[in-house]
């Protein structure tokens, strides 16, 4: 999950207030006010006194050049590195990016926040948010609840759909309100993942239940936060996983609550530009797909020839972090 820092110097209570209201991570505030913070609420505190110190845990660069760029790109990996752009070019994100983890870059705008959460189509891991108001600490708030860069979609043509008998299956509640063409990105393969649509329609025989996702069974990958799909059998209440529209928009959600049941499932099978993909679902109604437009397409009327969205990647996970490997998923 993208960290949410905001820069509380001189210490300000109502800041402090503000960060807390808007779920940022972390505060940097000056020496001796982290007890008056932690009164406040469960934060973590940034400063020499407080849960993360700047020069041992958090190191501080400013980018005025290659040099500054380098320094910063070889301070040890465990560190946080915080850096400030003087102009403002994403070329030193971009190139750190690239080298480095733990990577907060200092942002006075909500432009900012979101170019330097975009670059590379992975961003940075993170902002700290300098010369804050109230107002300005919701609105970058809500660039971080929007997510980062968008998934590239792509549609998948359904060739078959099989009932393949009883299994067990999990439901993904989670503690936000999901909207008509989202959901989340699951599969048989990281190398072809569906977008399972939420349960946010009403239907003649239950009542719509909009926090969740009923995303198919024990084995299956969930594309989560951090660039990691964990298996579904590894989900459980407080872990974080994106919720994607039809449009690739991604945002982080928390999970409130797994449920696994055992049901009958279906095997849907489809293909990518010739591809064979597939991926096994819950066989009921109220279980749906997305299609391209963001409609939902339920698995019991879905027939060959029906197009769903899909996300495509190079298969190759390891304990759901991607690893570049020989690796074939079927």
């Amino acid at each position: 999950m993208k960290q949410f820092w905001v820069a509380a110097e001189p210490y300000a209570k109502e800041l402090i207030t503000a960060a807390l209201e808007a779920g940022a991570q972390a505060v940097l505030v000056p020496a001796g006010t982290s007890a008056d913070v932690h009164a406040l609420g469960r934060i973590t505190t940034i400063a020499p006194d407080g849960d993360l110190v700047p020069g041992r845990d958090a190191e501080f660069v400013t980018i005025r050049n290659k040099q500054d760029e380098e320094r910063a790109a070889a301070l040890p990996a465990d560190r946080w590195v915080v850096v400030t752009l003087t102009d403002w070019t994403v070329i030193p994100l971009e190139n750190l990016i690239a080298r480095r983890g733990k990577l907060i870059a200092r942002v006075t705008t909500a432009r900012e926040a979101e170019l330097a959460l975009g670059i590379l189509e992975r961003g940075v891991d993170g902002i700290l948010l300098a010369d804050a108001t109230p107002a300005l600490i919701a609105q970058v708030a809500g660039v971080l609840a929007r997510g980062g860069a968008k998934f590239p979609l792509v549609p998948a043509t359904v060739t078959a759909v099989k009932q393949l008998g009883m299994g067990d299956r999990v439901c993904v509640d989670t503690c936000s309100e999901l909207k008509p063409g989202e959901g989340m990105l699951v599969g048989n393969s990281t190398g072809a993942m569906f977008l399972v649509h939420s349960e946010s329609l009403e239907t003649p025989y239950v009542n719509a239940r909009p926090f969740r996702v009923n995303a198919g069974p024990l084995h299956a990958y969930v594309y989560g936060t951090d660039e990691r799909t964990p298996y579904l059998s590894d989900l459980k209440a407080g872990d974080a996983v994106l919720a994607v529209d039809h449009t690739g928009a991604t945002r982080p959600v928390v999970v409130g609550r797994i449920k696994t049941e055992r049901r009958p499932l279906l095997l849907v099978e489809a293909q990518i530009d010739g591809t064979p993909v597939s991926c096994i679902l819950q066989n009921a109604e109220t279980i749906r797909l997305t299609a391209p437009d963001g409609s939902a397409r339920s698995v019991a009327t879905l027939a060959p020839g029906a197009v769903v969205l899909a996300y495509r990647e190079q298969a190759g996970r390891h304990f759901g972090i991607k690893v570049d490997e020989t690796i074939a998923e079927s």
